[in-house]
């Protein structure tokens, strides 16, 4: 995600001139080709529509970029890392394991915590969720499930079933081509999420890895008596847009429709969420009071877990009464990156008042 001072224009006014200023600061991700790049690459420059600024080459393979092979932006940083995902780009339908580390003389520890650093997650996980993203994208093209089993890199279709239902809590032979709710992953800075709309709102925005996921699913898809398909829908497209300019610090609103299953009570939590500004935080007992209900400080935190729509929805912005950060279903380390973030915007405001 981009931390830095420059805002998005100055970045590709940089990024035109090829400015070497900015080597190892900050990286653009290209849209159309899924590539990242240093702004000093010498390869011809996007459209400013499909650039996204990241402040890392570790922000941008989580975001779902792959190196550029011509200006080579992880030459530098962890030799762990880098040594690994220039392994993981020569084969990325690999499925990798801790042996295969052990062999390229690395030991799978020292790999798991530069990983951790770096990215929120183990080599193996980032592994799995390119090749599965992979799958993914091949159904949401209207593709076979065996043609999405064969770009995933699983070599047995049960495989490729079972990694589906773990991740979805749905085979694949069940995610219809055309269907009243139509879901699709996003990548992001923090990691790919996964959006589940229909086409009048947004049911669902989870990260991959949650593992509440399958049951939200097989909770939304009992509320709407629906069938769910793989590919795009207009609001999915304004999401993925809204969540870009987010984590660019570009803006903090989400005007969009959505709709997720829940009781009165849980619903008016959700709404009242809705009313916390990015860069400000309240206690699960000060969003009691808020809503009037002050003794329903446990059934508030219920509400609050219960949240399927992630950001959106920021229950991130809840911490303990002392201001410390508690559970979050994405991570903590997300819940502080989105903190974090967000701190940015209310300094913004601060400044320009």
């Amino acid at each position: 995600m981009l931390m830095t001072t420059p805002d998005s224009d100055t970045l590709y006014a940089a990024l035109l001139a090829r400015d070497p200023a900015y080597d190892g600061q900050v990286f653009v991700g290209v849209s159309t080709t899924g590539i990242f790049c240093r702004l000093s690459c010498p390869a011809r420059k996007p459209n400013r529509a499909n650039c996204r600024f990241f402040d890392s080459a570790a922000a941008s393979i989580g975001a779902g970029f792959r190196p550029c092979k011509r200006c080579d932006p992880l030459a530098h940083g962890d030799p762990v890392v880098t040594r690994l995902l220039a392994a993981l780009e020569a084969e990325p339908s690999r499925r990798w394991s801790e042996t295969d580390i052990i062999a390229m003389k690395i030991d799978p520890s020292t790999a798991r915590r530069a990983f951790k650093r770096a990215f929120g997650l183990s080599f193996l996980e980032m592994a799995r969720h390119r090749r599965l993203a992979a799958g993914f994208t091949t159904l949401a093209a209207g593709g076979r499930v065996i043609d999405a089993q064969i770009d995933a890199g699983f070599s047995s279709p049960d495989a490729f079933r079972q990694a589906v239902i773990r991740l979805l809590g749905l085979p694949p032979g069940q995610l219809l081509k055309s269907a009243e709710l139509t879901a699709d992953w996003i990548a992001t800075p923090i990691g790919p999420m996964i959006a589940v709309a229909s086409r009048h709102a947004l049911h669902l925005l989870e990260f991959f890895d949650r593992r509440a996921l399958p049951a939200a699913l097989r909770r939304l898809l009992l509320d709407s008596h629906g069938r769910l398909g793989f590919g795009r829908t207009d609001l999915i497209d304004q999401l993925e847009r809204a969540l870009n300019l987010y984590f660019s610090g570009g803006s903090a609103r989400f005007d969009l429709p959505l709709r997720q299953p829940g009781s009165a009570f849980q619903q008016s939590v959700w709404a009242e969420l809705q009313r916390i500004p990015a860069g400000e935080r309240r206690s699960y007992g000060q969003l009691a009071e808020a809503l009037g209900r002050p003794e329903a400080v446990r059934a508030v935190a219920r509400a609050n877990g219960a949240n399927t729509l992630a950001i959106l929805v920021p229950c991130h912005r809840i911490t303990g009464a002392d201001g410390a950060l508690t559970g979050y279903g994405g991570g903590l380390w997300r819940k502080d990156h989105l903190l974090t973030l967000e701190g940015r915007y209310e300094d913004q405001k601060r400044i320009s008042t």
